[in-house]
């Protein structure tokens, strides 16, 4: 089987990044990776706040949080007032685990494609309050509609208290249909959250149109902010009811600035966030969207041809990428006459994903 060439570069892209040039950064959707004109909108915000610490955090600074959660909300497609700032898309869970008021007897259900650390925080906030966590098994070459019925087969009523899906699946790539599940869990009453990690930057307007009663995604990842950058956002009938997870000072402003002050945090990756959204737009949203989708599959095609596996088999849904897939496998052999590559230790930085 013969691999195409990588898509082309986006040109000057790779000056915009401090990436070890020795090493192929794979993992992006772990960590990252922060424009460096973001870190330094990053830095000048720090020098700001240890020039003056008293200024920086009495004067203007919950304003200028609005101003930022405004900005980052518009990008998703979010409601401004009914959106919150919080430190990545698990705190975001745990928030939300800890303000729906489980008891016991109650059921959160999840699926088998959910990440595990909110798998660990379902985990222990059914063991705190008695309740109940139920993990529903999805085949990983399910389709839309097979995972529909799914999760309406496994719900509840009277007893599943929260549903918990992905948008976009850590493990296996998945691009849940988050709506039709939304919709689904109305019709039983059962509220959703849906952890939307990857989804920033990756997905156009990922909260519109969906009418989850939470959702929390990551803007480090594929939206260029600093990491401890993301966003929940909750359904009016919710926002009274969400409770920090510490409280402090503007606790009895209500939703959102009781979730967003924690006092002396620093705050400077969230103030520089929109310096992340304008280096994506500076290279065009949708360039960008469509060059990692091929990066994507020009990597799936090369694991493809190592295992032996036929491009037929490979996943080809436009705008995906690469997902998990089953498959049979042969081990494949070079030629003799191919020359054996050898990379020195270090030199690829990336970690598999686990799924069941």
């Amino acid at each position: 089987m013969s691999v195409p060439q990588p898509p082309e570069p986006i040109p000057g892209a790779r000056l915009l990044f401090s990436l070890d040039p020795a090493v192929s950064h794979l993992n992006h959707g772990s960590f990252g990776a922060v424009p460096v004109g973001v870190q330094r909108a990053q830095q000048r915000l720090r020098d700001e706040m240890e020039a003056n610490p008293l200024r920086f955090f009495t004067q203007g600074l919950v304003d200028r949080i609005a101003h930022t959660r405004r900005h980052l909300a518009g990008f998703l497609g979010a409601d401004p007032d009914g959106s919150a700032l919080v430190g990545n898309t698990t705190t975001g869970v745990a928030v939300v685990l800890q303000s729906i008021g489980l008891r016991a007897g109650d059921e959160v259900l999840s699926t088998d494609h959910g990440y595990g650390a909110v798998s660990l925080a379902i985990q222990r906030e059914c063991r705190r309050t008695g309740a109940v966590s139920r993990v529903l098994p999805i085949p990983l070459a399910a389709t839309d509609e097979q995972i529909v019925q799914a999760i309406r087969a496994g719900l509840r009523p009277g007893r599943t208290r929260l549903l918990v899906v992905d948008q976009l699946t850590s493990a296996s790539a998945r691009l849940f249909p988050t709506a039709a599940i939304v919709g689904v869990a109305r019709e039983h009453g059962v509220p959703v959250l849906v952890d939307a990690a990857h989804a920033p930057g990756m997905l156009p307007t990922p909260v519109a149109g969906i009418g989850a009663d939470f959702w929390v995604g990551n803007l480090h990842k594929w939206a260029y902010a600093p990491r401890g950058t993301a966003l929940l956002a909750v359904a009016p009938q919710w926002r009274d009811r969400i409770e920090p997870l510490v409280v402090s000072w503007e606790q009895e402003s209500g939703f959102p600035a009781r979730l967003e002050w924690q006092a002396t945090l620093d705050y400077t990756s969230w103030l520089a966030a929109p310096a992340g959204l304008f280096t994506l737009r500076s290279l065009g949203v949708d360039r960008v969207r469509a060059h990692n989708a091929a990066l994507a599959a020009y990597g799936q095609r090369v694991v493809g041809d190592a295992l032996g596996v036929p491009p037929a088999q490979l996943p080809t849904r436009a705008g995906r990428g690469c997902r998990c897939v089953s498959c049979r496998c042969r081990p494949a052999r070079a030629p003799a006459s191919t020359p054996r590559r050898r990379c020195r230790p270090g030199s690829v930085s990336g970690s598999p994903p686990r799924w069941r």
